[in-house]
C-alpha cells in the first residue's frame, strides 16, 4: 500500500459503529481481570489463549467469547474493559463510537445490570474527559434466548433509559430470524429507542428484508449478504438505511474466504451507506484502523473511497445534527490540511 494513502486512513477522523464491549476483551486482561477475581481459567497462558483464537464459524467463536465474558463480575471489570477499548480507539482517531453491550450475557449468571451498565458508562465519560472521544451506548438482545427474556431485559434497561441510545439483536443468527423479536422491538421503538439489528452475516438476504420490515431497523448491522438481492440493495439505498460491515470478522468466521469477496465496493458503487467497523476486534485480528488498512488493499480502494467510508460513518451516527456537522467539519478540515 501507498505509504501516503496508509497515513491518512490511520490519521482521518471516524466513526466506529458495530462494536461488541465484550468482544474487545484482549487475552492479557482476561488473565488480569481472572486472577483479581480469582476465577480459574482453562488456559494456561496468554499464548494458548491467543491460539484458541481459531474459528470455523460464528458459533466456535461465540463459544469462547461467553466464556471469556463469565469472568466479568464487578463493576471495576466492565469499567476496566471498556477504558481498554477506548483507549485503542483514540489511538485509532476515532473520534465517536457507539458500543454493544450484551447484558443477558451477564445478568443470566447473577451479574446486575446496574453493575454491567454502570462499570461501562463510567469509562465513556472518563474517555470523553480525558480524550474528547463522543460515545453512544448500545443494548443488544441475544437472539438465541427468547423473546420472554429480551421482554425481561428490557424492563430492567427501562431504570437506565437516559443511559442507552438504541435497541440491537446479536448472536447466533441462523435459525433465529429476527421475526422472533417482533413484540419486543415494538416496545423498544414505543420507548423512543433507535432500532438496529445484525441481519445477513451467515444468516441469508431475507434476514435484513425482517429486520428493517419487521422490526424497523433503522441500520443493519453486517448485512453482507444484501448484494445477494438486488431489491433489497436498491431498498437500502433509497431509504438510506446504514450497513456496518465488520470485514476482518467476516474474513475470521468464514463468512468470506478472502478479504477482496467482501462487498465494500458493491455498497460503494451502489450507494448504499456503508460503514467499516471492528465488531470483535480482540478476536478478528485487528481494531478499526486495521479494518479501513486490510480492506483498503484488498479492495484496491481509492483515498476518495476512504473519505466516503469515514463520512458515512457519521452520516449513520445516532447523534445530533449539530453534533454531526461538528463532526463532518473536523473531516472536511482534515481531507483539506492532508498532504
Amino acid at each position: 500500500m501507498d505509504e501516503n494513502l496508509k497515513r491518512y486512513i490511520e490519521l482521518i477522523p471516524k466513526a466506529e459503529l458495530h462494536v461488541h464491549i465484550e468482544g474487545t476483551f484482549e487475552p492479557e486482561l482476561i488473565f488480569e481481570i481472572a486472577q483479581r477475581n480469582n476465577v480459574p481459567l482453562k488456559y494456561n497462558s496468554v499464548e494458548e489463549l491467543r491460539k484458541a483464537y481459531n474459528f470455523n464459524n460464528l458459533q466456535d467463536f461465540l463459544d469462547i467469547y461467553y466464556g471469556a465474558a463469565s469472568i466479568l463480575l464487578y463493576e471495576q471489570d466492565f469499567y476496566d474493559l471498556t477504558a481498554s477499548y477506548l483507549r485503542k480507539a483514540h489511538a485509532d482517531n476515532v473520534v465517536h463510537t457507539e458500543i454493544f453491550f450484551d447484558p443477558q450475557t451477564h445478568t443470566t449468571r447473577g451479574v446486575s445490570f446496574a453493575t454491567v451498565i454502570n462499570g461501562i458508562t463510567r469509562a465513556m465519560g472518563d474517555a470523553k474527559t480525558e480524550w474528547g472521544i463522543s460515545t453512544k451506548l448500545i443494548m443488544c438482545f441475544l437472539r438465541h434466548l427468547s423473546e420472554k427474556s429480551a421482554e425481561e431485559t428490557l424492563e430492567s434497561a427501562l431504570l437506565h433509559k437516559e443511559k442507552i441510545i438504541a435497541v440491537g439483536l446479536d448472536s447466533s443468527e441462523n435459525g433465529h430470524p429476527p421475526g422472533k423479536f417482533f413484540h419486543v422491538f415494538n416496545r423498544v421503538r414505543e420507548e423512543g429507542f433507535f432500532v438496529v439489528a445484525h441481519a445477513g452475516e451467515e444468516g441469508p438476504a431475507e434476514y435484513v428484508w425482517e429486520a428493517i420490515d419487521l422490526l424497523e431497523a433503522e441500520r443493519i448491522d453486517h448485512g453482507v449478504s444484501s448484494v445477494d438481492d438486488p431489491d433489497l440493495m436498491e431498498e437500502l439505498r433509497e431509504r438510506e438505511i446504514p450497513l456496518t460491515v465488520c470485514p476482518l470478522s467476516n474474513l475470521k468466521l468464514r463468512v468470506v474466504e478472502d478479504l477482496k469477496n467482501v462487498p465494500v465496493r458493491s455498497f460503494l458503487e451502489k450507494g448504499i451507506l456503508v460503514t467499516l467497523n471492528s465488531d470483535d476486534p480482540s478476536y478478528f485480528g485487528g481494531y478499526i484502523n486495521d479494518n479501513y488498512l486490510q480492506t483498503a488493499e484488498a479492495l484496491q480502494l481509492s483515498r476518495n473511497d476512504i473519505y466516503t467510508l469515514a463520512k458515512n460513518s457519521f452520516l449513520a451516527s445516532f447523534i445530533t445534527e449539530k453534533e454531526r456537522n461538528f463532526f463532518l467539519e473536523k473531516l472536511l478540515n482534515f481531507e483539506n490540511s492532508f498532504v
